[in-house]
């Protein structure tokens, strides 16, 4: 089971799962009678009470609640901006190589001027999806299993929420791409601003008192052997996530013994050769196929 700051969540949910099971309950079919199911896009579906917290999702034809496993998309934008039209183009790559796989795209609330805080609360909504998704799985047809990718600090959500908040194990695979690993890099440590935006993002209430931000914020710091395969995808002359950071993640979780796999493309924070972003969505792919297959 993955470290979780939610024991109470995971508890409620375990009974949950206990109180479906009980004698006489009429146990669910894994697959829906009559024809397949038609393949069916729903959008700005929402998970939450705030308009930010909607997703677009993707339902392949055929689905099954015994196979169809669920691709999870999650923009980048400093955490204080994007939407997740900017995954659309991603949406469609995935869609088209995997067609048996269902696709959520998601939004989550974003952090504004100091007052809505991003962390905990991004990770918090990602598993707000993911809860949805496996509460509704019957219904939708799909099986909880998921791939998480994310871009930049979409990346940096999918996984602190891998290896911090995930304790059904139900994250199969994270598509790490550009994802700030270590705050505690000397490239941040050097830059006397880290401290201003650690407090602007972050409700330290939310955590106990004397946590070391920068380490709980850091994915390298929180991996661990239960770490979900990771394909790590980052620019080498990158300003702003610099490549030390991908090589510290790299070590870590060769550490650990997680099956991971580190690529540099010349460039910066995107804006990659066409040929490299055909690599990057290939590799992306490579792993869905590997780690999270429909059978």
């Amino acid at each position: 089971m993955k470290r979780s700051r939610f024991l109470m969540m995971a508890a409620v949910l375990v009974l949950a799962g206990a109180c479906s099971k009980e004698e006489g309950a009429t146990p669910a079919t894994d697959t829906p009678p009559g024809p397949p199911l038609e393949a069916e896009i729903r959008m700005n579906v929402s998970y939450g009470p705030d308009p930010q917290q909607v997703y677009d999702l993707y339902l392949p034809a055929g689905r099954s609640a015994a196979n169809t496993k669920v691709i999870v998309l999650i923009h980048g934008g400093g955490w204080v901006e994007g939407d997740k039209t900017d995954m659309d183009s991603v949406a469609l790559y995935l869609r088209q190589q995997h067609p048996h796989h269902a696709v959520a795209n998601i939004n989550y609330v974003l952090a504004d001027s100091g007052v809505t805080k991003a962390f905990p609360y991004q990770f918090l909504d990602l598993g707000a999806v993911l809860d949805q998704l496996d509460a509704q799985h019957q219904q939708l047809q799909v099986k909880p299993e998921f791939a998480l990718v994310g871009v930049s600090a979409g990346a940096h959500i999918a996984m602190i929420y891998d290896n911090v908040y995930d304790a059904q194990d139900r994250v199969k695979l994270v598509a790490d791409v550009v994802g700030p690993t270590d705050f505690t890099d000397p490239y941040y440590i050097a830059n006397p601003m880290l401290p201003l935006a650690m407090a602007l993002l972050t409700d330290g209430s939310a955590y106990p008192p004397g946590t070391d931000l920068a380490r709980a914020l850091s994915p390298a710091w929180q991996a661990s052997a239960q770490t979900s395969p990771t394909v790590m995808l980052y620019g080498n002359t990158d300003d702003l996530v610099p490549p030390s950071n991908a090589y510290t993640l790299d070590s870590v979780l060769t550490g650990f013994g997680v099956p991971h796999q580190l690529t540099l493309y010349p460039g910066g924070h995107g804006g990659w050769a066409e040929s490299d972003m055909g690599d990057m969505l290939g590799q992306i792919s490579d792993w869905i196929g590997q780690y999270l297959p429909v059978e």
